[in-house]
């Protein structure tokens, strides 16, 4: 199966862009907007805040202590991690993969992260440059559209001098 990209893929956005690629995935059965897609994070991460929406507790957390550094290497406290099933498409095109998230209470403009890994997991290739992420399935080849707006906000957001891109601790 062949992961490819094209001019259909560019329908709708609005150029020029350098826009992050932000999706909306599944998350522990939860919608996730703000889904920020980095290969080049070396983990996955969920906001505290976003892990409390979506009815967990930090009961169910396994303790961790590795620190996570944000963007403005500022070390963020890791409030312990979780494996979460994901599902990235749309029906009948999606898949779902079990993720090994760290659960970080900071601020930040993203809800969750998911880094070369979670990338991994999926046999997915992202394109920033068409706003994509590509993944095989059963039924084909499936993807997670981008929201061009909400990217957009967060990227804009996180650049304010008072933005949250830099996850720093609340």
């Amino acid at each position: 199966m062949t992961l490819d990209f094209g001019d259909p893929d560019l329908e709708g956005l609005k150029f020029p862009q350098d826009d992050p690629l932000v999706i909306t995935p599944i998350i522990g059965n939860y919608p996730v907007m703000r889904g920020l897609v980095d290969n080049g994070a070396s983990v996955d991460i969920v906001f505290h805040d976003i892990f409390i929406r979506m009815s967990y507790n930090d009961s169910q957390l396994t303790p961790s202590d590795a620190p996570i550094y944000g963007f403005n290497h500022v070390e963020c406290k890791v409030e312990g991690a979780i494996k979460l099933p994901v599902t990235i498409g749309e029906e009948p095109k999606k898949v779902t993969q079990m993720l090994n998230f760290q659960v970080v209470n900071a601020t930040s403009t993203y809800n969750a992260i998911m880094d070369r890994i979670g990338i991994h997991a999926f046999n997915a290739v992202p394109s920033t440059y068409h706003m994509v992420l590509k993944l095989p399935t059963r039924n084909g080849v499936g993807e997670a559209k981008r929201d061009q707006k909400m990217s957009r906000s967060c990227y804009f957001t996180a650049l304010r001098p008072d933005g949250t891109g830099g996850m720093s601790s609340p």
